[in-house]
């Protein structure tokens, strides 16, 4: 199905399932523990090894020897997998280093060897027999000494790496308002509960590997490239995902060396990594150095806006796209964003949930919080100030629906904006110093072929086979919701398999297009499964009426499980996109509103009270949107406070690799959150009328909990986390 024209009445408006707050239909596999994740596919093939993957115990150099005598000889050793002995690998399109270092080695904890054992516990103790011996190399570790030779990247993801409208350096240095201010963000971690982790089994020369990863498709074809061998040769399965947040996005060491190592053993092996090479070995979101000039009138129209970023990535990697959003977020005649790349010897830099406007809107936001200080304006009255309805850079390309003015008043409203003191230091609660804090939220609704087949069999049962994958989201959930609705079942008679390289590609879980693009493929499979059965059954299918099981013309009614008969239906269709996403932008948005309190003595800052007003196309779901919003809002507060990959800046590692030292937010740490979804559909969008949420969640939190951290203390503190270190010694005198 082409969706080229804007979508009009159709069978998901009836909203008898669709945007109903049903409940995940894996929670029960969820909550008993039944639920198949990849290492504990026990189930699946028999006779099992385990695997332990030794990782590189320097940054950048190479390997001068390695000695496995002491490993092989010890009890339980099946095989090890290094870079001599596994033959010829490729590397996959979508990796930036290698995923089984040696000779060279370009990161720490770069995997160097795999050990395959009886038992987890052998091939533990095995691994550490390996001895290395490495010729070390000077490395680039630091991107705040590296920022001046960084270079311009190429396009990325988000556009060009430079942008310009206008004339910025003129109408800046004329603005009677300036702002011109640094900020930095840091490393950080995926963190999710289950680590990545791979069972693989060799059938000849079929490959089968049981994995945790977001993009079914992706990751078949990029194992088969490295491997060396026909992509028919692949399967990839993975039905249940511990999270992701990005993580998981690509290929990682995990699945290749599970691969090598049951060819080399003889029989199926599991890998899981550990906490500390998850950190350093796979990927993580890159630090940035972000500069935001902004000028203005004084009656706070923004005439200047300017945003320039540095990031770092391992040769041949990306930026860390932080200027996105300003690209699109508010009006100015004359803006300038820039990215620079710097070459650097950590672990890959990549997507992290909402990569980009995550990092971006931490400074952003903060810097919008600032201009509205310096022209004496409430911080909600000059966002909406400089609100535009157009592409700023084209202004000719509308938006398809924009309702930020919205999302801030209904959020101000909802939140008791009202109550806030202007002017910092004046809300006290005994010795806690209260603040609020407001931040708008952005991120782009991104459209991607999705496929999906359906099956109608003899007892009226809908089954919906598609490789898009659950990663916590919810998928299993509106995906049956959108096939219910669709062919006029109760949801109980849905059943949906996700998560295998055999069934139809989908747009897979990232970036936030994973609702909206997934059933709209399963809405068009449906669509043509409608038209099969009214075809057999002699009817027009523009006319014919599914509901309550039936599908009813006229006065001729029949059950869809005759409509089906003995042998079944099958349909398969998927969603492809024409240019609507050229004439108009596709974006979603909200406001984050939030209240902390600061300990007068000791700086420590709680978050009190939380509030996100969404405004985000259809909600196929409100209780798993919902869901969604308050995960990503909690992840935005880990951003604002407490998450730091720290640098050994002098030999090139994150220190603070496993979950005691890097810190993310826990259930003690989290307030109340209140989510507001307008009611909002956008036909421009896709024929669910639906945009994306899990990424708009964690857009602009952490500028909303440091603006209202100023708020409360005065303090204004640009470099992320915002520790009470940074407080301590500029908090106001209480005496």
């Amino acid at each position: 199905m082409r969706f080229d024209t804007p979508a009009t009445t159709n069978p998901i408006d009836q909203l008898r399932v669709i945007g109903q707050p049903i409940s995940r239909i894996d929670g029960p596999l969820k909550t008993t523990g039944t639920a198949p994740y990849a290492y504990e596919r026990h189930d699946v093939v028999p006779n099992q090894a385990y695997g332990y993957v030794v990782g590189a115990a320097i940054a950048k150099g190479r390997i001068a020897s390695i000695d496995l005598a002491q490993a092989q000889a010890a009890p339980g050793v099946l095989a090890i997998v290094t870079a001599e002995n596994a033959g010829k690998l490729g590397k996959g399109g979508r990796n930036t280093a290698t995923l089984l270092g040696g000779p060279a080695i370009e990161h720490y904890h770069q995997a160097v060897a795999l050990v395959v054992a009886e038992t987890f516990e052998q091939a533990r103790a095995a691994a550490s027999l390996v001895r290395v011996d490495y010729t070390r190399t000077e490395g680039a570790f630091d991107l705040a000494a590296a920022r001046n030779s960084a270079g311009t990247p190429k396009s990325g993801f988000g556009g060009p790496p430079d942008t310009s409208v206008g004339d910025f350096a003129k109408a800046f240095a004329a603005a009677p308002v300036q702002l011109d201010e640094t900020y930095t963000t840091p490393d950080q971690s995926h963190a999710m509960m289950e680590p990545h982790a791979t069972i693989a089994a060799w059938d000849g020369e079929r490959l089968t590997v049981w994995t945790s990863n977001q993009m079914i498709a992706w990751a078949a074809g990029d194992l088969a490239k490295t491997l060396g061998i026909s992509r028919d040769k692949v399967r990839v399965m993975s039905p249940f995902i511990g999270g992701g947040f990005g993580g998981k996005l690509f290929l990682r060491a995990d699945v290749v060396l599970a691969a090598l190592g049951a060819r080399a053993a003889g029989r199926p092996v599991k890998v899981a990594l550990t906490r500390p090479l998850m950190a350093n070995n796979t990927t993580h979101r890159p630090a940035t150095i972000q500069r935001i000039r902004i000028g203005a009138t004084g009656d706070g129209k923004i005439t200047a806006l300017g945003h320039e970023s540095w990031s770092g990535d391992l040769p041949g990697g990306g930026p860390e796209e932080a200027v996105n959003q300003t690209r699109l977020l508010y009006a100015a005649a004359n803006r300038m964003t820039a990215m620079r790349l710097a070459v650097l010897d950590l672990a890959e830099g990549n997507a992290m949930r909402a990569p980009g406007e995550a990092s971006g809107m931490m400074a952003l936001e903060i810097a919008i919080d600032e201009m509205a200080e310096k022209l004496g304006l409430d911080p909600v009255e000059f966002r909406i100030r400089n609100d535009t309805q157009v592409d700023p850079e084209q202004p000719e390309r509308p938006f398809s629906q924009r309702r930020l003015i919205e999302c801030l008043r209904t959020g101000a409203e909802r939140f008791g904006w009202n109550k806030r003191q202007a002017q910092p230091g004046r809300m006290l609660d005994g010795n806690i110093l209260v603040g609020m804090g407001v931040a708008a939220a952005f991120r782009n609704n991104l459209l991607t072929k999705s496929a999906a087949r359906i099956r109608l069999d003899g007892s009226g049962m809908v089954t919906v086979e598609t490789d898009m994958t659950d990663i916590g989201t919810g998928s299993y959930t509106i995906i049956a919701q959108t096939a219910a609705e669709m062919m006029g079942l109760p949801i109980e008679k849905v059943a949906v398999r996700l998560g295998d390289s055999t069934f139809p590609v989908s747009c897979g879980s990232g970036g936030q297009w994973g609702g909206n693009n997934s059933t709209a493929g399963v809405y068009a499979a449906c669509v043509k499964l409608r038209e099969a059965v009214a075809q057999k059954l002699g009817f027009n299918s523009a006319e014919a009426v599914f509901a309550d099981g039936q599908v009813r013309l006229g006065n001729r009614s029949v059950s869809l499980a005759e409509a089906a008969g003995a042998e079944g239906l099958l349909a398969e269709d998927g969603i492809e996109y024409g240019d609507l996403d050229k004439k108009y932008q596709q974006s979603t948005f909200g406001a984050h509103f939030v209240e902390v309190g600061v300990d007068a003595a000791t700086g420590e800052t709680r978050v009190r009270r939380m509030l996100a007003a969404c405004a985000c196309g259809r909600i196929l779901n409100p209780k798993t949107a919902r869901s969604q919003l308050i995960g990503a809002m909690t992840m935005g507060v880990g951003a604002a406070l407490t998450e730091e990959l720290v640098v050994d800046k002098r030999t090139g590692f994150f220190v603070n690799h496993d979950l005691a030292s890097y810190e993310v937010p826990v259930h003690a740490d989290i307030p109340h959150q209140d989510v507001v979804f307008l009611d909002e559909v956008d036909p421009i969008s896709s024929p669910m009328k639906a945009k994306g949420v899990a990424e708009l969640g964690i857009c602009g939190v952490a500028a909303a909990v440091a603006n209202a951290i100023y708020n409360a203390t005065g303090v204004r503190v640009r470099d992320y986390p915002i520790t009470l270190d940074k407080l301590i010694e500029r908090l106001p005198n209480m005496q």
